[in-house]
């Protein structure tokens, strides 16, 4: 099904999709639904660190984050690659994707599905699908890595205030080998000189390592 087509299904008055993330979720957290959707929406705009969150917020949420972690499982905590034990460096991802697109779209923009704008938000949906989608489609080619077993270390690398971002970092201790990776969907944003610069700190402590710098792209799937 085209992604036209699955829009259309979402956004309509009959559609069980607007609130089934509400449905599912709701009666779980009980009365602080409120502050717990609130949580997720942040997470899932790409609010992901809990100092971000709780910035905007204006509150503690370290308790909320941990039931929603280890007794709801609906999120979950990401370190960058290496990290050392103990390293407070850590994001924060919405496990389900369904619940992802769900506070991304649908809950951050309930006051224009209330009053039954949903071409307001299926407006916004179109603008931001590729950013959206592009955190997808790293997951894809980490899983695709993880499947070839061709390496020994797999995850993603950023520095303290999500400094330097890469998307991919796979090593292979055996071979002595490093590959560091950015995901794009458009092949005109892939930029070697800026990866390079990106890894600088990263492969301080491989200097006996092959370092191979790719780009995947959609065809690549």
């Amino acid at each position: 099904m085209s992604k036209e087509k699955q829009l259309d299904l979402i956004f309509n008055e009959d559609s069980l999709f607007l609130e089934e993330g509400k449905n599912l979720l709701i009666e779980e957290f009980g009365k602080e639904y409120t502050t717990y959707f609130s949580i997720l929406s942040l997470i899932a705009s790409s609010k992901t660190s809990r100092s971000a969150i709780e910035s905007i917020l204006e509150r503690n949420i370290g308790g909320y984050l941990d039931r929603l972690e280890n007794e709801y499982t609906v999120i979950r905590k990401i370190k960058p690659v290496f990290a050392k034990e103990g390293s407070r460096t850590q994001k924060y991802e919405i496990s389900d994707n369904f619940f992802n697109f769900w506070f991304r779209f649908i809950y951050k923009n309930k006051s224009a599905i209330e009053i039954g704008n949903y071409e307001y938000v299926r407006t916004i949906v179109e603008r931001d699908f590729s950013v959206y989608s592009g955190r997808f489609l790293e997951k894809y080619f980490i899983e695709k890595l993880k499947i070839s077993q061709n390496y020994s270390i797999i995850g993603t690398y950023w520095e303290r205030n999500n400094d330097n971002e890469i998307d991919i970092v796979a090593l292979n201790e055996m071979e002595k080998s490093m590959l560091i990776a950015e995901v794009k969907l458009n092949p005109k944003k892939i930029d070697f000189e800026v990866l390079k610069n990106k890894s600088v700190k990263l492969i301080e402590g491989f200097k006996s390592y092959r370092i191979d710098y790719k780009g995947y792209l959609i065809e690549d799937m």
